[in-house]
């Protein structure tokens, strides 16, 4: 993957082409650049398949040369690199493929860019908005998780946490929201919890006569509300 590296900063450059450079093949660096306009000219005149892209750059910052690249007839996997966690939401909605806060970790570098070697949906249709992966706080991490990956979102005082196949993270979308754009993927059982439909295997009552939904390899039942019963019901009738 031929590879461009965009930072206004001399030093953040040499040390993201250090790192580059330690991974090695199938990665080659292929040019540099230290705004974003300097990145969409490099991309127009080149062969480029990845962008290590800065955000707060003068001139055009790296989220508008991005949505710029995303209108290209072939555009390159984007990953975000930013001392700032602020931007994690406009960065998926740009259809990156990762977000990595520095100081970057040659680790955590190499498992964006293994992700980066798959189409993202941008890639694949450039016009496409709809995000395939969600954007979470695990300490000072901001990880991507597949919506493939997630059993449900569960709402707690001000917090919404994801609760995915291998932990869980908070997320700084509220639940209405992510009932409104993956209403497609997850079911409304409560007030408080959106669940996976792939991962509802069925319902039942407790002692105390409160029905709750059973979930896939999952010991945890969650709640049902009266309010959003029915629609339960019929939706485990019809699927």
């Amino acid at each position: 993957m031929r590879v461009l590296i965009v930072d206004d900063e001399a030093l953040a450059r040499e040390r993201l082409k250090r790192m580059l450079a330690e991974i090695g093949a199938p990665y080659q660096l292929a040019s540099e650049a230290a705004n974003g306009q300097e990145a969409i000219d490099t991309c127009q005149c080149n062969e480029i398949d990845l962008v290590l892209m800065d955000i707060s750059m003068p001139g055009m910052d790296g989220l508008t040369a991005a949505a710029v690249l995303a209108e290209g007839e072939m555009p390159p996997a984007i990953i975000f690199t930013t001392a700032y966690d602020e931007h994690a939401l406009a960065a998926f909605e740009r259809n990156a493929t990762d977000y990595l806060l520095k100081p970057i970790r040659r680790e955590r570098l190499q498992q964006a860019l293994e992700r980066a070697q798959r189409p993202t949906r941008a890639q694949l249709d450039p016009k496409s908005t709809a995000r395939t992966h969600i954007c979470a706080h695990l300490g000072r991490e901001i990880r991507t998780i597949p919506l493939q990956e997630i059993i449900y979102f569960q709402a707690e005082q001000k917090y919404v946490t994801t609760y995915f196949n291998s932990g869980e993270a908070i997320l700084e979308e509220p639940l209405k929201k992510l009932e409104e754009e993956f209403s497609a993927l997850f079911l409304r059982i409560h007030r408080n919890a959106l669940v996976a439909k792939s991962r509802i295997t069925g319902m039942k009552q407790d002692s105390k006569g409160r029905w709750r939904v059973t979930l896939q390899n999952l010991a945890t039942e969650l709640e049902v509300s009266r309010r959003h019963l029915a629609q339960l019901r019929h939706w485990l009738k019809e699927r």
